[in-house]
């Protein structure tokens, strides 16, 4: 979770404030105990309640309906300008800031001249020591030209994908130059790269989705860089002799139409638009595919109010095309509502037909004639011409790497002193760890404990009534007994749990978290019998999310980062209400079977990201749990913050 104040909280806080440094080392066993199966709590009723993504799809069409009904309010020029402003603020908060701008030190690295146009390969800092490679397409004849700013959809190739040159070749055949460029993690900017400076992984999404979990932990989201570099573009075409700067458009399909999208909201210089294959409505987006690549998810968006049609509205009156397909997965129907509540904006100001919808017949991406209406909407507001533009596929036109590659390796990182995202968050979580060790000398344990409450969305543990326990089943075992309860707090999402019983237990009990849920480390002579072998009971629980309360769908690197990702829409961690469970478990367990004013000793054990969670906990109620113990947890965020090695850690990034 984001902090307007710049602060983070990490794990080395917690360790130094609370004291628990015992780490224990955790074997795994091949041979299992029980089957997964075997160890299922949730009636079939209670698993229609237990799925924490629909309940926070619910929370989400809450906040979407609430924000359409606050379009009733748009009747004048007046309002709309304020909701225009409120938003664009909002926006800009949420991505953390943009940096200070700097030198760009463009230079032109060679020239191909064609038939009808002239490619230059051309490279500039967006930050000191970051470079971006693009290819601007320059139409034969005398400037100044207008110009189409293009960024390229999820294609490793990026500025090479055909239908990226495509665009770039249409405009500069109807007389309009074109800038198309490679975004972070594309074409020549791979950002996460093997010893031979080859990008690790062979799609794009998941190298966005690893800058994004570094970039979150300093404020900051994969979108912010790829905004900036945007306007950095813009502040290219902007020192050449040769282009009109007062007519720039801006194009682009799929994660293109998203940076379309984004820019011409955020940015006044874009004449006109058209983001093709992206804009929907989030209602229908969420109840279809569900989140979408890291930079698609803006922190808190749905509810501060901001949904897809907005970032055609933030933009009115100016010229906005809305370019989609019929069988696209970013719902057509969406796109229509989208185009619907725009209308009505541009209408209100006057301006109707400066805002239009096309769709063509296939599936996602940029249809010939897809291509040529984009080409006839620019051309009509950069030219000001209406005339027709013939549907061609420009196949014989397409170049191969040896003409628009920019630097010679083919990655910008084997250039002497490049900085990756990475670095850049490192720097500046450097800083920010400087800022914290200031501020925090001098808060109390109380002050900080609010600080890390209101960043992680934990309720004050006073403030969390004790939950209801119900038993479901026992299970016998060689030597010990397995009871399966669920816990009933105040959520309204049953937590199923286990609790593993040796013959006899002593009073003291342990509380045990993995990222797996209940059944993790279970296996036979595992951690859990090893804590069994000291007679201790051991209670584990299906934190939100995981196990019987989840999807069913994990990434290896990534793990349930749609679940993730629908949380961090609203403004929520997955770490907050997954530490509330947590202290509901330490309460069950503290309070169980136990007369009034009398507590029994627990033990809380957190293994991998679930030790994040371990570690709120303690911080947010000491006195609750004996000991810590955990296993697998980053020393502090601070230190991965600037390693492209994140795999696992977004479900507890906060």
């Amino acid at each position: 979770m984001q902090s307007t104040t710049g602060r983070l909280v990490h794990p080395d806080w917690f360790i130094m404030k609370i004291g628990f440094t015992r780490l224990l080392v955790l074997f795994l066993l091949f041979s299992t105990a029980v089957s997964a199966d075997e160890l299922s709590v949730l009636s079939e009723e209670q698993r229609a309640s237990a799925n924490y993504y629909q309940h926070l799809q619910s929370d989400a069409y809450e906040l979407l309906a609430t924000r359409k009904e606050g379009l009733s309010k748009l009747i004048d020029k007046e309002a709309i300008e304020s909701y225009q402003r409120l938003l664009r603020t909002q926006f800009i908060e949420a991505l953390g800031g943009f940096p200070e701008k700097t030198p760009l030190n463009p230079h032109i690295i060679k020239r191909t001249e064609l038939k009808e146009y002239t490619i230059e390969n051309v490279i500039f800092e967006s930050q000191p020591n970051h470079h971006v490679t693009g290819n601007m397409y320059v139409p034969r004849g005398d400037g100044p030209f207008p110009v189409v700013v293009v960024s390229s959809g999820h294609s490793r190739t990026a500025k090479l994908a055909d239908y990226n040159q495509r665009f770039g070749i249409r405009m500069a055949t109807l007389g309009i130059a074109s800038f198309v460029f490679d975004p972070i993690g594309q074409g020549e900017r791979s950002q996460v790269v093997t010893p031979e400076v080859e990008p690790l992984f062979n799609g794009t999404t998941t190298e966005h989705f690893l800058i994004g979990t570094s970039s979150i932990l300093v404020g900051r989201n994969t979108a912010t860089y790829r905004i900036w570099d945007a306007m950095r573009a813009i502040d290219y075409v902007h020192t050449r002799d040769d282009i009109d700067t007062s007519k720039i458009g801006y194009t682009g399909c799929s994660g293109g139409g998203t940076l379309t999208s984004y820019i011409m909201a955020l940015d006044p210089r874009v004449t006109c638009a058209a983001p093709a294959c992206y804009l929907t409505t989030f209602r229908k987006l969420i109840e279809t595919r569900g989140p979408q690549d890291s930079e698609q998810n803006i922190f808190g968006q749905i509810a501060f109010g901001m949904d897809h049609p907005d970032y055609v509205i933030m933009r009115a009156p100016r010229p906005t095309l809305i370019t989609s397909t019929t069988g696209d997965y970013f719902d057509i129907k969406g796109a229509w509502e989208n185009y619907r509540q725009a209308k009505r904006v541009y209408g209100v100001l006057g301006y109707p037909h400066q805002v239009d919808m096309v769709e063509v017949e296939g599936s996602h991406g940029v249809k010939p004639q897809s291509l040529a209406t984009i080409g006839h909407w620019m051309q009509r507001w950069l030219l000001e011409k209406d005339a027709n533009v013939a549907i061609r596929d420009f196949e014989d036109d397409l170049q191969e790497s040896t003409v628009l590659n920019c630097t010679e390796s083919g990655q910008v990182l084997s250039l002497k002193n490049e900085r990756s995202v990475f670095d850049l968050n490192a720097e500046l979580a450097k800083s920010l760890a400087a800022q914290r060790q200031e501020t925090n000398g001098t808060l109390s344990d109380e002050a900080l404990r609010t600080a890390i409450r209101k960043l992680a969305g934990i309720r004050n543990p006073s403030e969390l009534p004790a939950p209801k326990m119900e038993e479901v089943g026992r299970i016998f075992k060689d030597g010990y007994h397995i009871d399966k309860l669920v816990l009933h707090t105040d959520s309204g999402i049953p937590l199923p749990g286990l609790t593993f019983h040796p013959k006899k237990p002593q009073d003291g009990a342990y509380v045990y978290l993995t990222d797996t849920g209940k059944t993790g480390d279970s296996e036979k002579n595992g951690p859990i019998e090893k804590l069994m072998n000291d007679n201790y009971a051991v209670v584990t629980i299906d934190l939100r999310g995981q196990g019987e309360t989840g999807r069913g769908e994990r990434d290896e690197i990534l793990g349930d980062w749609k679940q993730f990702y629908l949380a961090y829409l609203m403004g929520k961690s997955l770490v907050g209400p997954r530490t509330e469970d947590a202290l509901a478990t330490g309460h069950f367990v503290a309070n169980y079977d136990k007369p009034a004013g009398e507590r029994r000793e627990v033990h809380l054990v957190g293994v991998g990201q679930a030790g994040i969670v371990a570690l709120h906990a303690a911080a947010m109620n000491p006195d609750l749990f004996t000991s810590v113990t955990i296993k697998d947890v980053p020393k502090s965020w601070t230190e991965i913050v600037g390693s492209q090695d994140l795999q696992g850690q977004l479900d507890s990034i906060v």
